[in-house]
């Protein structure tokens, strides 16, 4: 990323190095642009002038017990926004669309639910804003109170977002911990945070499967000393265990429960909540945000990103458990008294048109998914959006993992049929919103480019000694502080600072590689640890991965590099085919002389495996490092966070045929 190139690698063309010079650009429509809430460019021009005063003006659209006497201290790395300002975040999500005189949200639908097996609930935000009330004074009763840590293990269902307002409300800490994950993972979290109480269901829904959750919880119990009680939601008739004493049931004590429980208010730098995230040594992270600047970047985010109307009907496809849900399902859209969609199971179940029919019969307007499912839905073909009337769709994004060009393009024109504005996000945990996007309304898009930042977030490329790179590639660098930004590893500062902030004095380093082109539009690269280093050459498996999908045979893939006894490293691909097409010998030898016109030698895989599926979590993350394992013949590590877990079963045997 940041050497210096070889005469051979600079007469290589890399596909990301075309897409830059030639790739098409999609421009906004003059009646897209008049009616977004981002419609004119000085927004640019005074965020770049001003960004701490650009925040301070998104601010000011939350509600505030006490307004901030001073907008930011800085000493890097450590940094208070909106200081000695005071809120509770669950005013601007829920009172104010409620008590206020004249509001005309209090009967519009804040929660639009489908559970996997077709149950459907409707919440509007006066029903929200009761059950947010009554369950923080069932947690009230159980002894919590501001600054303590309550886990949450449950499905996609209402009482998700339910629990982690009725949190904020009171000013606890939540922890969600995302229902696929083991009870060691869920014992792990709970202990590091030193959680009171656990928040969990009877079970939950997974393509017809049931997901024992309640059993899951108490396995991870035996060995988590902190929890002192456990409240159990009732999502359906599975059996389960009561511990007398410990365990209590949701819905009995909501029924005896006040509907009015007065906000704690908290300091803006207080902590919301706690999210864990995987980090290299194996041990999670367990990243903090606080409420003041957090709140301010999603909801300035979610209203910017997404152009969000009061006719609008959202739905953010992730799951709570990670921080886009936390962010873009909970927080985000709550506080602009946005309607949204959320749905418990997956989305192939029980067809592959499961997301078109939501979208078709709740009439969705802006859609937000990750690259991996939409190259999923490549790979099951068209033929299943194409059944249903998409025509409410007006804006798409894309999150998670860099959105490679065919993917984007099918997104657009399958999809979105060449009307819809797509968004492409890059951020993270860490950052807590979203710091890369086109403005819809302002930037003509790339396929395949995150454009520019987001106002008032100061992006650059850097080499390994902090100089900035104006065109071409190096490491992505964040070079001032930014109000969602994480405030800490929970419980070991120096990891934090050693993760993100030792690279250069002052500057944070998301890990990230990217490129700029001579537009200054980023094209993220993904992480530094997925490039390898073969024969001296260094090559990003991103790359590779996206030469691969070019092809027209390919719907998904996945690289991983391998010790190598000559070159040191060398490239094995994990490919899927798209529908209808068959695999054989010659087309082996057709995809590694592609992969070699696209990038070069150097980049050509020593193997290509073939593949029924890829192994993803639920959120649709590709785990490459089981992929790793695979190819290195070691031992794989849990996989019980993926969406199939025999998948691994089935890879491991193919490899070992091969």
């Amino acid at each position: 990323m940041a050497t210096k190139p070889s005469s051979r690698q600079s007469a290589s063309k890399t596909p990301i190095d075309s897409l830059m010079k030639e790739s098409r650009l999609f421009k906004p429509s003059a009646a897209f642009t008049k009616q977004a809430n981002a419609g004119s460019s000085s927004i640019y021009k005074e965020a770049e002038a001003d960004p701490v005063k650009f925040w301070e003006q998104m601010a000011e659209e939350l509600v505030w017990k006490k307004k901030w006497n001073k907008p930011l201290e800085w000493k890097a790395p450590d940094a208070k926004w909106f200081v000695g300002g005071t809120l509770n975040v669950t005013e601007s999500c829920l009172d104010r669309h409620v008590l206020v005189n004249g509001t005309t949200r209090r009967n519009k639908a804040a929660l639009i639910w489908e559970g996997e097996p077709g149950d459907r609930r409707v919440l509007t935000y006066y029903d929200l804003f009761r059950q947010v009330n009554k369950f923080a004074n069932v947690l009230k009763k159980f002894g919590i109170g501001k600054g303590d840590v309550v886990a949450i293990y449950l499905p996609m269902i209402p009482e998700l977002v339910i629990a982690a307002l009725a949190c904020a409300r009171i000013g606890a800490i939540h922890s969600v911990v995302f229902g696929g994950f083991s009870p060691e993972s869920l014992r792990d979290r709970i202990n590091d945070a030193q959680a009171k109480l656990l928040i969990t269901a009877d079970g939950g829904y997974r393509r017809g499967q049931i997901i024992p959750l309640k059993h899951d919880a108490d396995v991870a119990l035996m060995d988590c000393p902190s929890i002192e009680n456990v409240i159990i939601v009732k999502r359906g008739e599975f059996l389960l265990r009561v511990k007398e004493g410990r365990d209590h049931w949701y819905h009995r004590h909501m029924q005896e429960a006040d509907p009015w429980c007065q906000p704690e208010y908290m300091d803006s730098e207080d902590p919301l909540f706690i999210l864990y995230t995987s980090g290299t040594t194996g041990k999670p992270k367990g990243i903090m945000h606080t409420c003041g600047g957090y709140m301010t970047g999603v909801h300035a985010t979610t209203k910017l990103v997404f152009d969000l109307k009061d006719t609008d009907v959202f739905w953010c496809t992730a799951d709570v458990g990670w921080v886009t849900g936390h962010s873009y399902v909970v927080y985000g859209p709550l506080s602009n008294g946005a309607t949204q969609v959320i749905y418990e199971g997956a989305p192939d179940w029980p067809d592959q048109d499961r997301f078109w029919q939501i979208v078709e019969e709740n009439a969705v307007s802006v859609f937000y998914t990750a690259p991996t499912a939409i190259r999923a839905f490549m790979k099951w073909g068209r033929q299943w959006p194409d059944k249903h009337d998409l025509s409410s769709l007006r804006l798409l994004g894309s999150v998670g993992e860099p959105i490679n060009p065919e993917a984007w393009v099918w997104y657009n024109d399958v999809i979105g049929h060449g009307r819809c504005p797509i968004v492409d996000t890059w951020w993270q945990t860490e950052t807590g919103h979203i710091m890369i996007t086109p403005l819809p309304g302002l930037i003509a898009t790339k396929p395949g480019s995150a454009t520019r930042p987001f106002p008032g977030i100061t992006a650059a490329i850097l080499d390994e000694n902090g100089k900035e790179i104006k065109e071409g590639g190096g490491y992505l660098a964040i070079t001032k502080p930014w109000p969602g930004m994480l405030r800490g590893i929970w419980g070991d500062r120096q990891r934090m600072i050693d993760t993100y902030w030792s690279k250069w004095p002052g500057i944070y380093f998301p890990g990230d590689g990217s490129k700029i082109d001579t537009d200054k539009y980023f094209w993220i690269l993904g992480r530094v640890d997925d490039v390898i280093n073969t024969a001296g050459h260094r090559i990003s498996t991103m790359e590779v991965e996206s030469a691969l999908v070019e092809h027209p045979v390919v719907a998904e893939a996945a690289v991983v590099g391998i010790p190598h006894e000559l070159k040191g490293e060398c490239l094995v691909a994990f490919v899927t085919m798209r529908s209808g097409m068959n695999q054989d010998e010659r087309l082996l030898g057709q995809l590694k002389d592609h992969v070699t016109r696209k990038i070069g030698a150097l980049a050509k895989p020593e193997k290509i495996i073939f593949t029924a599926d890829l192994p993803k979590t639920r959120s649709g993350k590709i785990m490459r490092r089981l992929l790793r394992d695979v190819a290195q013949g070691k031992v794989m590590g849990d996989t019980t966070t993926l969406s199939d877990p025999d998948i691994m079963k089935k890879i491991k045997r193919h490899y070992e045929e091969d």
